[in-house]
């Protein structure tokens, strides 16, 4: 009997939360650059991660797929504190294995118009090591880049609760230590 594609992602990220494999980026190390086709309110554009941190820290997330439970949920949540991360002057943008079409559709229903989501291949997450053993999917991760691309905060976690107290946290915290940083 042949598996879902969800049944296939939810038992690889129950794999990869036991698997060093699936370690995210330590904080500390360098981001990897990278640009790649994003989605804001339904539009498409080319988003370069070095762009958005000239304007400030990246809160930067990887999530499975689009339209999952757990990713809507998780899109809800970073929708619903996005005026306070601006007001930190952090910039957020959701990162998936989905094609363009997809995101233009979640960032709009899911993401509520309040922050971008990219298409990513399998190298930019494998570069963040976050991409999922046999998949072109992410797992859940998510990071704070400062704005010279040192990772601040990496937290991977199957559950989407969390991901933006966290992050949200760790942004707080960087913008005490930089409050002179113009937003």
């Amino acid at each position: 009997m042949p598996i879902s594609i969800r049944q296939a992602i939810t038992a690889a990220l129950a794999l990869c939360t036991a698997a060093p494999a699936c370690a995210a980026l330590p904080v500390g190390a360098k981001a990897p650059d990278f640009a790649t086709q994003a989605s804001l309110a339904g539009k498409p554009f080319a988003f370069h991660l070095a762009d958005a941190l000239r304007r400030g820290p990246v809160v930067l997330y990887f999530y499975p797929a689009a339209f999952t439970s757990g990713c809507t949920v998780e899109a809800h949540d970073f929708a619903a504190a996005s005026d306070a991360f601006a007001r930190l002057g952090a910039t957020v943008i959701g990162v998936s294995g989905d094609p363009i079409d997809t995101l233009n559709r979640f960032s709009v229903s899911e993401c509520r118009n309040k922050f971008a989501v990219a298409s990513a291949d399998a190298r930019l997450l494998s570069s963040y090591k976050v991409k999922l053993p046999l998949f072109a999917r992410s797992n859940r991760t998510s990071f704070v880049i400062a704005p010279d691309g040192a990772i601040l905060f990496a937290y991977s976690a199957f559950d989407p609760a969390g991901h933006v107290d966290k992050t949200m946290a760790a942004v707080k915290a960087w913008r005490a230590a930089h409050p002179a940083t113009s937003r």
